[in-house]
């Protein structure tokens, strides 16, 4: 009998990120405390800028594209806000994306399946992402809830499971 597996990964759905900027920008527009502070929200490239003409403005605008991700249903550990910095007159803020698994967690991942998942279960890293494969796919679910519990620094999705 072959192997059951999955993969671990951890990816960004860019078109419900871009339909949550869209959301925010328009509520920044509309929103009476956002009126007169030159606040606005935008890409800029492959990461999102967030302008105003206060720290506090900068960051409550932030706040605004924040809750449209939860609701959208993206995590907030995929999402890297810097520190508003002043620019001219106003303050601006990048918002980068991160996307894919670095070696650094894939390893503690691995170590995490290793040290407390069930024994039969191998972990490999493929690049940015982690297969995990088993005889049994009761002991594939058990892991998949394991890592669920853990509070680990990088959004995870489960795919490929097979």
């Amino acid at each position: 009998m072959a192997d059951s597996s999955f993969d671990i990964v951890s990816k960004i759905d860019r078109q419900e990120v871009d339909n949550a900027l869209n959301q925010a920008a328009k509520e920044i527009a509309t929103r009476f405390d956002f009126r007169n502070v030159d606040a606005g929200i935008r890409w800029a490239g492959e990461t999102i800028e967030v302008q105003a003409n206060s720290e506090e403005r900068a960051n409550a605008a932030l706040d605004v594209f924040k809750d449209k991700l939860v609701k959208r249903k993206i995590s907030l550990k995929s999402i890297d806000a810097g520190e508003p910095k002043a620019s001219g007159k106003l303050y601006k803020l990048t918002v980068g994306l991160k996307e894919g698994i670095s070696q650094e967690d894939a390893k503690k991942i691995g170590k995490i399946i290793r040290d407390e998942g069930p024994k039969g279960v191998r972990a490999q890293i493929q690049g940015d992402e982690l297969r995990v494969s088993s005889k049994k796919k009761d002991e594939l679910q058990s892991v998949i809830a394991l890592l669920k519990e853990k509070d680990l620094d990088v959004a995870l999705q489960f795919t490929n499971y097979r």
